[in-house]
C-alpha cells in the first residue's frame, strides 16, 4: 500500500516550517563558513537544500555533549563526617523537527536504534530524544562521487528512518508520510493533493539512482574482514595515509561511541556524555599504559571491521554504514572506506589460502626442532658458572678480610 502524499508549493515551504516552529524546535541546514550544518530555523539564515550537509543531524538525538545528571554533595546535618550525594537526572528533550537531512542520514538513526533501544540495552536519554524528534528528509536529486548508499542496502530516495519524505519536483515538493507522526503533519492547509505530481516524483527518485556507479555486493564483507583480522600487513597498507585526526568518526551518521566524565566544582557537578573517537590512540589506552590498539593500523581495522563485520554479525546482516560518503569527501588524506572494503573482498580468498587451519599445519621436522632445544640450556650453564665464580670470589674476599 502506497504511503499517503501531499504537494507543498515551493513558495510555501518557509511558511510550513514556521508553522511547525510554533509547536516544536525546527532544525534545518544553513551555511556557516564553508560548511553546511543544522541550526535552529531563523528568517535571516537561508536554507541550503541543494547539497548534502557537512555534518549529519545525528546530534539531535545523540548530542556531541550532553548532561546525563547533575549532582551535589551535601553534608549530613547531624553527622558532619557523613556526606550525602543528591543526584538529579536531566531527561527533558524538546519536541524537534529536523528538516533537510538526506535518506542516508535517516538510515543512520536506524543504526542507532538497534544499539540504544534494542533488545538488550535501553538508553533513556536517547529514547526520549528519539521519541521527541520528527525527521523530514529530502530525496537526493543527484549522486555525488563519494556516495555509495546503494552498496549498503539503501538508495537516494530510501524512506527508512524518516517520518516525512520530501521529493523536489517542478513548483514544489511531493511530501510522503512514512510514519504515523508523518501522517499527522500532512494535515497542513498549505498542502494540496499530489496525484498530478506523483509520476514526476517517481522520475526524480529514479534519476539519482541511475547516476550511481555499479554497486558491488558486500554480502561477503563480514567474513572477508574476519579472514584479514590478523593480516597486519594489509591494515598497515590501507592505513598508511591516515593521520588519526578522527574527522571520519565525528562526521559519520552511524558512529555512536561515547565517553562519560564527571566534572565537579566544589560541592556541585555534572555527569557528561561526549562523543568519543575510536581513531584516537587514547580510545583504548588502559590505566596501566597498555594499549590493545597501539597503532593506527589496529584502529582502522577496528573501525572498518565494526561497520562491515562485527555489527552485521550481531544485527541481522545490517551494515553499520549508510554510504553517505562524508568520511571519503572530508578526509584530509583521502582515505576511502569503500575502497578498503573492496580491497578486503579481493584479498580475502588469498589471505584464507595463505593461512592454513591448525589441523592441517605440517608437523615440524625433527632436526630444526632439536636445534633450539640443544641451544637453550647453554645460557643457563654459563650463568650458573658465572654465579659459581662470583661465589668463590666473594668467599675468598671474606676469608681475606677475616684474616
Amino acid at each position: 500500500m502506497a504511503n499517503p502524499m501531499k504537494f507543498l508549493p515551493a513558495d510555501k515551504l518557509a511558511t510550513w516550517l514556521e508553522e511547525q516552529a510554533k509547536t516544536r524546535k525546527v532544525l534545518a541546514p544553513v551555511k556557516e563558513g564553508d560548511a553546511v550544518v543544522f541550526r535552529p530555523l531563523a528568517k535571516d539564515r537561508p536554507l541550503v537544500l541543494d547539497r548534502q550537509a557537512t555534518q549529519p543531524p545525528k546530534g539531535t538525538v545523540f548530542p556531541a555533549c550532553e548532561t546525563l545528571a547533575a549532582f551535589k554533595y551535601k553534608k549530613h546535618p547531624e553527622n558532619l563526617g557523613q556526606v550525602d550525594v543528591v543526584v538529579k537526572e536531566t531527561i527533558h528533550p524538546d519536541a524537534t523537527l529536523v528538516f533537510g537531512g538526506r535518506p542516508c542520514d535517516a538510515r543512520g538513526f536506524l543504526i542507532f536504534d538497534r544499539v540504544y533501544q534494542g533488545k538488550t540495552v535501553d538508553d533513556p536519554y536517547y529514547q526520549a530524544r528519539r521519541a521527541a524528534t520528527v525527521f523530514a528528509t529530502l530525496v537526493c536529486t543527484s549522486a555525488e562521487n563519494a556516495c555509495f548508499c546503494h552498496e549498503v542496502g539503501s538508495s537516494p530516495a530510501d524512506p527508512a528512518g524518516s517520518d516525512l519524505l520530501f521529493t523536489p519536483v517542478e513548483g514544489g515538493y511531493v511530501v510522503e508520510a512514512v510514519s504515523d507522526r508523518g501522517k499527522e503533519l500532512l494535515g497542513s492547509s498549505l498542502m494540496t493533493d499530489a496525484a498530478a505530481k506523483a509520476s514526476a516524483a517517481e522520475a526524480v527518485k529514479q534519476q539519482a539512482a541511475a547516476e550511481l556507479d555499479q554497486a558491488r555486493p558486500l554480502d561477503g564483507a563480514p567474513k572477508a574482514l574476519l579472514s584479514l583480522f590478523d593480516n597486519m600487513g594489509f591494515w598497515e597498507e590501507v592505513s598508511a595515509k591516515c593521520i588519526s585526526c578522527g574527522a571520519c568518526t565525528y562526521l559519520c551518521p552511524t558512529c555512536y561511541c561515547f565517553n562519560i566524565t564527571d566534572e565537579r566544582s566544589g560541592m556541585v557537578g555534572e555527569r557528561l556524555r561526549t562523543w568519543d573517537n575510536c581513531m584516537s590512540s587514547l580510545f583504548t589506552m588502559e590505566a596501566s599504559g597498555h594499549n590493545p590498539r597501539p597503532t593506527k593500523a589496529h584502529r582502522l581495522k577496528n573501525r572498518v571491521g565494526h561497520k562491515f563485520s562485527y555489527y552485521p554479525t550481531i544485527h541481522e546482516s545490517i551494515i553499520a554504514c549508510c554510504g553517505c560518503g562524508r568520511c571519503i569527501k572530508l578526509c584530509p588524506m583521502s582515505v576511502n572506506i569503500r575502497e578498503i572494503v573492496h580491497k578486503a573482498l579481493d584479498a580475502a580468498p588469498a589471505a584464507a589460502a595463505e593461512t592454513p587451519a591448525p589441523a592441517a599445519a605440517p608437523a615440524p621436522a625433527p632436526a630444526p626442532a632439536a636445534k633450539p632445544a640443544a641451544a637453550t640450556p647453554a645460557p643457563a650453564e654459563k650463568a650458573s658458572a658465572k654465579q659459581k665464580a662470583h661465589g668463590k670470589t666473594k668467599a675468598a674476599k671474606a676469608s681475606k678480610k677475616g684474616a
